[in-house]
């Protein structure tokens, strides 16, 4: 039987994932929609990233970020949550570690939170329905800055 080994791949790439050290960044993804949780997880799994936690509203998403500090590369940040916003959920982190790269998701027609949270710090925003393409752009260029 053949393997892989036996096919060279002409479309070989880096996973987007992967650090030049070949470990995976690691994210936090703050959300309390579990499905949302679940299809950024996919997405960035995928790539080579390696989820390092999982919180249901904002106020989880602070101690998490505490809690693995600095063990951090990029957390994934909802807006509406119940319990605490991911708007004040930021301004916290940031309290926290001003060095932090927080990405934004929000529903169509919260432009004004997006806003507020870019001037806040936040390194980048996605907006709901999730689009694979634009979830790894997107962490990939909060990455970079």
């Amino acid at each position: 039987m053949k393997t892989k080994q036996d096919f060279p791949s002409i479309n070989e790439r880096k996973a987007e994932g992967v650090k030049e050290d070949g470990n995976g960044y690691r994210v936090l993804i703050v959300d309390d929609s579990m499905f949302v949780t679940k299809q950024i997880s996919q997405i960035l799994t995928s790539e080579g990233f390696d989820v390092v936690g999982i919180a249901t509203d904002g106020e989880e998403g602070v101690e998490k970020y505490k809690e693995l500090f600095p063990n951090v590369d990029v957390v994934t940040m909802d807006i509406t949550m119940p319990k605490m916003d991911g708007v004040t959920a930021l301004e916290k982190i940031l309290e926290f570690d001003k060095e932090a790269r927080v990405v934004m998701i929000s529903a169509l027609g919260k432009q004004d939170l997006v806003k507020k949270s870019l001037l806040l710090g936040a390194k980048n925003y996605i907006v709901k329905p999730l689009d694979r393409k634009k979830v790894l752009e997107r962490i990939v260029m909060s990455l970079k800055q």
